[in-house]
């Protein structure tokens, strides 16, 4: 199943790129909540429980072309983004030969980084466009894997890793360059996208093994397959539990390949996943609605 908010508010599900409007089932069978309210994201911790009901009402609801839909994040409320760096070799070895990227310093192992947070207040969609911030400043395209969190876990073994995550979607870290911490410079309004939907677990036998590419004006950026990436998801996952209790709608930017670059006001940046979709994302100044 592929979920989507779209347009003001709205949820469908998402057929032959046709939106079915199912947000009468979601406002019916959503638990109502009083403050303060429950960790997580409440669509996706509900998601499965509602899914039937979901699935039933996009039998006959009315349909809208995926052109003519504004996508909106498929997740509004996670507790925390968190981003894993240099998961792809290429990726690495490209920071040490771009004093763009690097700033000048010197290359470290991941485990020595450690995952790091953006704050879940940089989270759009991909219909909200990116916003650059710092015209003065590089600001840089990250394609990567989202891996959405569906139940609470801490501490969670390898074995049963993927069995929490509800579903996958598209992500873009963005990120101004700079010699600040890495949090605080991918931690820019808009500079976390998430869409066009999310797709549930059970539609990707093998999220591992999932070809992607990036362009801009047809110019291919960024390419590669999520098998080459360095710490696999399973080992994302656990390592971030060991951290952090993951609630529901928590979302995991899985790292991103080489030819990351900069982006300027006017580019849409195109972006293909496989088992996912696609979709467009255009950048805009910051004081540009």
């Amino acid at each position: 199943m592929k979920i989507c908010r779209y347009d003001d508010n709205r949820f469908g599900i998402v057929r032959d790129n046709v939106v079915y409007d199912v947000t009468s089932v979601v406002e019916a069978e959503l638990p109502a909540y009083r403050y303060p309210l429950p960790m997580g994201d409440q669509l996706v911790a509900n998601l499965e429980a509602m899914r039937p009901k979901l699935e039933q009402a996009a039998d006959s609801a009315d349909g809208k072309p995926i052109a003519d839909v504004e996508f909106r994040s498929p997740v509004a409320n996670p507790t925390k983004i968190i981003g894993v760096p240099q998961n792809y070799e290429e990726h690495a070895q490209e920071t040490l030969v771009d004093a763009g990227i690097s700033h000048g310093q010197p290359r470290r192992k991941m485990e020595d980084q450690g995952l790091f947070l953006k704050a879940s207040s940089a989270l759009i969609g991909p219909s909200d466009g990116v916003a650059v911030r710092f015209g003065d400043r590089r600001t840089d395209h990250e394609a990567e894997l989202g891996v959405i969190i569906g139940r609470e876990g801490s501490d969670i073994s390898y074995d049963d890793a993927l069995s929490y995550v509800s579903g996958y979607a598209i992500a873009m870290d963005m990120v101004v360059r700079g010699k600040e911490d890495r949090s605080f410079r991918k931690s820019v309004d808009t500079y976390a996208v998430l869409g066009p939907w999310l797709v549930t677990a059970d539609e990707i036998d093998d999220p591992g093994q999932l070809d992607f590419v990036l362009t801009i004006d047809n110019e291919i950026r960024q390419q590669n397959n999520t098998r080459n990436l360095i710490l696999n998801l399973q080992g994302q996952i656990v390592w971030a539990s060991k951290f952090y209790t993951l609630h529901p709608g928590d979302i995991i930017m899985s790292g991103t390949c080489a030819g990351v670059g900069p982006v300027k006001p006017g580019d849409v940046m195109h972006l293909e996943f496989e088992n996912i979709g696609a979709m467009d994302v255009p950048v805009r100044a910051h004081d540009v609605y």
